[in-house]
């Protein structure tokens, strides 16, 4: 292993997994820690140590200790004094840091409550960028390379190049974003960058500024040294007016410093062989087992146990983003031999659309809004077909379990979709966001459902595809590589 291997990596992130999370991301950046953790690396992933981290660790029974000394770090002469735990190492883990400040941190919610976002989210993760510059120093060293994930972290490589950019021991330092969402950039207004501790001359349209708003993701991706993102199709979106976000300038001009890396999932975790969650393990060899996993989930939402009849099962945020629109628009959802079924919350129209439907067509429509990881595996062991028609979709994870456990997912021809499901072979995609289009998709999906015998190969097929993390922490390490060459 090369010394450049062997630096210390730090993972920067405002969710992670189980601590603290709302969607993908968390389970994400823990995914990638652990399975560089595993590949040698010395690798440390921080997150904030909101009040859901706190009673998670305690109910884990982990056991917390101080990284380093408390530290004070200071927004324009105001110092604010932060610790950091971290959890007793477990071989094979990276080191899981919690940055505690409880002013900011120790609040229920992650970005805000019931009302909306906390009204100091500016503060808040500015305070997270800049403490972590001190704590990479504590915890790795100038050799550190910090891998910043989303907007919430992008200020790290701002500050380090923009405030501190006269000390000698960050100079070497490389800072690698990655953007799991580019929908979300962190917007606010421009007296946020005197509260935060940066100059007004980055307020300006080849900076920070953005259509009048103060852009923290525009300024880690302009002071990084590599940017990622979660698929290699969204790679490309991201360069494009329609799927840029509003950024497609900057991701051009990034260049080859933007490199799309797909996510990978947890192959021990989520292997229907192996599965303790499940009703009964199943496998390519033998399919015995998900038929009584169908029949158990069918029973648990209160469904008619029908062998033939289709489930469509999605397991999701109930957003538009998700493709909800035009799902609760289809003819699918109202009408045909099949059940659906929906698992997680999210908009109130689209919650209040399911639970009537779920009324009026009671052994057919189901919604439970309260997600856990359970029921999750059980739903993609019994479901038949998976629902993912989302509107874009950077890489999703869903969509790869799903197939591990036979599920067939139905999305559209985006981003990680594209590259991760084979249409007609592992899954069924469409381009157009209509209910029309979805209705066709799944129209296509039960023409192979009605011949058990070509349905049984769609789902070998499926099952047999590699979403291992093997090749993405390969891709990962030449990333850092180039990273630490441009330092």
């Amino acid at each position: 292993m090369s010394a450049a291997s062997r630096s210390p990596i730090l993972h920067l992130t405002a969710e992670l997994w189980p601590y603290a999370r709302t969607g993908g991301l968390g389970q994400a950046v823990a995914d990638i820690a652990t399975e560089q953790a595993r590949e040698g690396l010395d690798v440390s992933v921080m997150v904030p140590f909101y009040q859901a981290a706190r009673e998670k660790a305690a109910e884990l029974g982990h056991r917390l200790k101080p990284v380093c000394q408390p530290f004070t770090v200071s927004f324009n002469g105001i110092a604010e004094e932060v610790r950091c735990w971290e959890v007793e190492h477990e071989q094979g883990c990276p080191r899981r840091l919690f940055l505690d400040h409880p002013g900011m941190f120790d609040r229920p919610g992650i970005y805000g409550g019931k009302t909306g976002d906390f009204p100091d989210n500016d503060r808040r993760f500015a305070l997270f960028a800049l403490a972590a510059i001190e704590v990479a120093l504590r915890v790795g060293g100038e050799r550190t390379l910090i891998h910043a994930h989303d907007w919430h972290t992008a200020l790290t490589p701002v500050y380090m190049r923009v405030r501190h950019w006269n000390r000698p021991e960050l100079k070497m330092m490389p800072v690698v974003v990655t953007v799991h969402n580019g929908g979300f950039h962190g917007l606010f207004g421009r007296e946020t960058l005197a509260s935060i501790g940066l100059p007004d001359w980055l307020w300006a349209m080849e900076f920070m500024e953005w259509y009048g708003r103060l852009n923290y993701l525009k300024g880690g991706l302009l002071f990084a040294d590599m940017v990622t993102t979660v698929s290699p199709t969204h790679a490309a979106e991201l360069r494009t007016e329609v799927g840029g976000f509003g950024l497609h300038h900057v991701f051009q001009w990034l260049d080859d410093r933007l490199v799309g890396i797909r996510n990978g999932i947890d192959t021990k975790l989520w292997d229907p062989a192996t599965d303790e969650e499940l009703t009964a393990n199943y496998s390519i060899d033998d399919m015995s087992g998900k038929a009584r996993c169908k029949a158990a989930l069918q029973r648990a939402w209160g469904m008619p146990e029908r062998k033939r009849t289709a489930v469509f099962g999605m397991s999701a945020r109930l957003v538009t983003q998700k493709g909800l629109d035009i799902i609760v628009g289809s003819r699918s959802l109202k009408e045909g031999n099949t059940q659906f079924i929906f698992l997680g919350e999210g908009e109130q129209r689209f919650e209040d659309i399911l639970r009537v439907a779920a009324g009026e067509q009671p052994g057919r429509v189901g919604l439970n809004t309260s997600f856990t990881d359970r029921l999750e595996h059980r739903l993609l062991a019994g479901a038949d077909f998976l629902l993912m028609p989302s509107l874009y979709e950077p890489c999703g994870l869903t969509q790869m379990r799903a197939q591990r456990y036979g599920a067939l997912p139905i999305g559209r021809t985006v981003g990680g979709l594209a590259d991760t499901i084979e249409d007609g072979v592992t899954g069924f995609l469409f381009d157009g966001y209509t209910p029309d289009e979805f209705d066709r998709a799944v129209k296509r999906a039960l023409g192979v459902y009605d011949d058990p015998v070509l349905f049984a190969q769609h789902q070998r097929a499926a099952m047999q595809r590699d979403f291992s993390w093997k090749e993405p922490i390969a891709q990962y390490a030449a990333v850092y590589k180039r990273a630490r060459a441009r330092r």
